[in-house]
Order: structure tokens, then sequence, then C-alpha cells
């Protein structure tokens, strides 16, 4: 029997990417996104619906939710929908904080739990959601993104309880660096006189060309997706490439507090 997925974020980056290698492995995909009218690339895939869908939406949520399940039976959802922000905390508008709260956090919890009764008439069916290196290790600048980062990795730990009982898995996926829209049009970058020296400093590291250029293709995280998709392993954690491997492994070793000083010291050099 043909499985389906149910994307969020299908537009560009790790969300696209993912769509067409599920239906390459011969799934059914429903990908989202705000303005599938503007998609030219999987419109033009066999076994792919497009549908409508801004995450911090509510009402939009439900009725898109409610629109896919009608379709059939879903087995995945992938909540891909993001972006990230960098900069001082203090450069920040009360609107950019509620909008990456609302689109890394509350969009997934919500857009979980439409489908959670899906999945527990079925008891079947597994969630996965796009989470970072960024959601178990911190870096300068970027304290709104963990924010929501490090809260979906504690949500879906305390979810696992709940939902395994009722035969439903839910995972994370952490990429390192990726060749997406994160540096690009996904990125927002508050800014602040007061950082402007400090934060030059962290550009010279985070941003630099030999970095840029270093970045994984979307497809190495879209591998581990289907991994986690089909593996069957009640597995919380699929960490992808090796700065995520490297930096966790790292603050496994030294501990939080050494591992917070030695990037101190990296990013800051006295």
């Amino acid at each position: 029997m043909i499985k389906t997925i149910f994307i969020t974020g299908a537009s560009s980056g790790i969300g696209k990417v993912t769509a067409k290698f599920f239906q390459a492995k011969g799934w059914n995909v429903i990908a989202t996104m705000r303005n599938p009218e503007k998609e030219t690339e999987l419109t033009l895939l066999d076994n792919v619906t497009l549908l409508s869908l801004d995450v911090t939406n509510f009402e939009q949520v439900k009725s898109t939710v409610a629109k896919a399940v009608s379709l059939g039976n879903i087995d995945v959802v992938l909540n891909n929908a993001g972006y990230g922000t960098v900069g001082a905390l203090e450069g920040t508008t009360d609107s950019e904080i509620e909008q990456v709260l609302n689109t890394n956090l509350l969009g997934v919890i919500r857009l979980t739990k439409e489908f959670i009764p899906h999945f527990r008439e079925n008891r079947s069916g597994l969630f996965i959601t796009i989470s970072s290196i960024g959601g178990l290790v911190a870096y300068p600048f970027f304290s709104l993104y963990h924010a929501t980062k490090w809260a979906v990795e504690g949500w879906t730990e305390s979810m696992a309880f709940e939902l395994n009982q009722l035969g439903i898995q839910i995972k994370t996926i952490q990429p390192g660096p990726t060749k997406t829209d994160f540096v690009g049009r996904s990125l927002v970058i508050p800014e602040h006189s007061a950082y402007d020296e400090m934060f030059d400093s962290f550009k010279k590291m985070f941003f630099s060309d030999e970095v840029i250029n270093s970045l994984a293709p979307a497809e190495t995280v879209s591998e581990v997706i289907y991994e986690a998709a089909t593996d069957g392993k009640n597995q919380l954690r699929y960490l992808v490439g090796e700065v995520a491997n490297g930096d966790y492994n790292k603050r496994l070793e030294l501990g939080a507090e050494e591992f917070h000083q030695e990037l101190d010291k990296v990013f800051f050099p006295k």
C-alpha cells in the first residue's frame, strides 16, 4: 500500500527537496505552503498534492488538516515550516518575537494537535519535526531561534510518552548548517548599535565564505528524514552532519558549562 507524507513549508529548502525525495521513493506527498499558486516544480510530479497552509494561521491549520485527512490515510506528518533569526535580543521588535514563536513552535504544536485524532483512530502514524543542532546546543545571537528549537525538543520528548501508548511515534531531526534559505530570505537579522562590534566578530565566524561554501546540501537532511520515517525505530532524535554530531558530542563530553566557555573563546577571542 502506498504511504502518504504531509509536509509543511514545502515551497523551498528542506521541505521542497524532501517532497521530491519521498515522491521519488513512491510515496504520495501532500506538500503545503503559503502560496501554492506560485509553485512550478512540484506541480509537475505525479502523486503530489499541493495545499495552502500558513502554520501561523490557526484556523487554516484546522481546515487544511481536515482537507488532507479527507483525501485518505496519512502515515507521516513532517513539521518543517520555520525560519531563523539571528541578532541581539535587544534589537528585536515584539512582532519579530511573536512571529518566530508562532512559526517555529506554536505552529508545530497546533498542527500536531490537529493530526493526533487521525493517528489515534488508526493506532499508527509518525510525527517528525525539523529541529536543529540549535535545539541541543546554543550559539551566540540565536536566542530566539534556540528558544523555539529547545522548546520543540522538550515538547517532543514529553509528547512521546503519551503518543507511544497510542501506537503513535514522534521524532525530531537535528541538521547542522545546511544549504537552504536559512541564510537568505528565511533569515531575520535584528540590529542594535550597542552590539555591532560583537556581532561583527560573530559574523566572521558564522557567515564566512568558507562556512557558507561548505554547507551540506538539503538532500542530506531528506535522506535522514526518510530513514526516520521508515526504520521503525522508537528513536527520538536524528542528528545530521559532521557539525551537528561533533558539537553535540563535544557538549556531552565537556559538559554544558565548559562547552559554553570554549565557544565563547572561539567567537569572541580576547
